[in-house]
């Protein structure tokens, strides 16, 4: 009998069966009431939430799309933007600058530490932006950025929009809007909120409303703000067909994130990353991330000698847990362990001795049961 697979990446994460029953659900006209109100409520509760007077889209796509629209509303062809990266995925964006024709200028920090808060600061003094862009947590590094610190600063400067990517954090670290200064945050259905991919989401605020109203008409049709702000203030209009099934999905994500209360969800995060990357140190791996900047939705683990990362993945899979292999410098030198979402104690136990389990297949020195004794021990603290 094959040993059930738990999807342990850092997204697409594990839908839960109520989720899951939404997408099952028989597919409605994008027009029928009762989807329309589902439709709107869920879009009522999102700017809610997160805090925010401005407007949520939540339309088919992913967190790229939701990368590209908000760059598309934001800046034209010659504006002048800060890229502030921490990896892989900060990193897209100087690409997509690039396609853009926007005068871009980047700080990169070393893998696994964060960009101070100081340097960009400097780095604001020296030039005029019309936009900055942070990766809140980069997958490719397991680095947080400091998003609070970094809107303060940001709010010196009102004609500089703060464009944050919130694909591995929103939902699972803390980001509100208005409060911390963010124009616009874009993120994607498959990671924190624990739905599948298909929904990209991004929330402007009221300055970049504003930015994209001074923009006129801009190049680009489906990912244009004012085709689909009179569908997001009202559901039953039509511009392009909605994800039915995936809008269902998301309203239960959402439903369960109020259940548990999001700051409530916000200290699980906490709590349970906290937990697996020291249970994850007393095996004897080490992370790449350094402590202080350490994201708590994944953990990316670098593997001490003489493991082989193909084996090591391979066997993890057999053993019933499915983790990523390593990008850039460090493919083949770490695999990424995702801890986001709705994941419970059963998922992170059976993970952290399918671990164990693999080490000792492998050859690794590992002592049974070490791992899952510091995992539960932090959890039931």
């Amino acid at each position: 009998m094959k040993t059930r697979k738990l999807v342990m990446i850092p997204g697409p994460t594990p839908v839960v069966r109520a989720i899951q029953d939404e997408m099952a659900r028989e597919t409605v006209a994008f027009g029928d009431p009762g989807f329309v109100k589902d439709y709107r409520e869920l879009l009522v509760d999102m700017k809610e939430l997160w805090g925010t007077t401005g407007e949520v889209f939540v339309i088919a796509g992913t967190g790229t799309l939701s990368m590209e629209m908000a760059l598309s509303n934001s800046l034209k062809s010659g504006d002048s933007i800060l890229i502030v990266s921490h990896g892989f995925f900060g990193n897209r964006f100087v690409e997509l600058c690039e396609k853009r024709g926007l005068d871009a200028d980047i700080i990169e920090s070393e893998w696994g530490k964060a960009v101070p808060v100081e340097e960009i600061e400097e780095q604001l003094k020296k030039k005029k932006y019309d936009a900055v862009t942070v990766t809140h947590v980069d997958t490719s590094t397991g680095v947080s950025a400091p998003i609070k610190e970094i809107g303060e600063v940001l709010k010196k400067y009102e004609d500089t929009l703060f464009i944050v990517d919130g694909v591995c954090s929103t939902a699972g670290q803390k980001e509100y809007i208005d409060e911390m200064g963010i124009d616009v945050l874009i993120t994607g259905s498959q990671k924190a909120f624990g739905v599948a991919p298909g929904l990209a989401i991004l929330w402007a605020g009221e300055k970049a409303l504003a930015r994209r109203k001074a923009l006129g008409t801009i190049s680009e049709y489906y990912v244009d703000y004012e085709r689909w702000i009179p569908i997001m203030n009202d559901p039953s209009k039509y511009f392009a067909t909605p994800a039915v099934n995936m809008i269902w999905a998301m309203k239960e994500s959402v439903n369960i994130i109020k259940e548990e209360g999001l700051e409530n969800r916000f200290e699980r995060h906490i709590k349970n990353g906290r937990a697996m990357q020291t249970a994850l140190e007393g095996l004897g791996f080490t992370l790449l991330a350094d402590e202080d900047v350490r994201a708590v939705t994944l953990s990316n683990v670098l593997y001490m000698d003489g493991i082989d990362d193909a084996e090591f993945r391979s066997v993890l899979a057999e053993e019933g847990v499915v983790v990523a292999g390593g990008l850039g410098d460090y493919a083949g030198k770490m695999f990424r362990l995702g801890h986001m979402g709705n994941i419970d104690v059963h998922d992170m136990v059976s993970t952290i001795a399918a671990i164990e389990r693999t080490l000792h297949r492998v050859g690794a020195e590992v002592e049974l049961g070490k791992g899952v004794g510091i995992l539960m021990g932090e959890l039931l603290k």
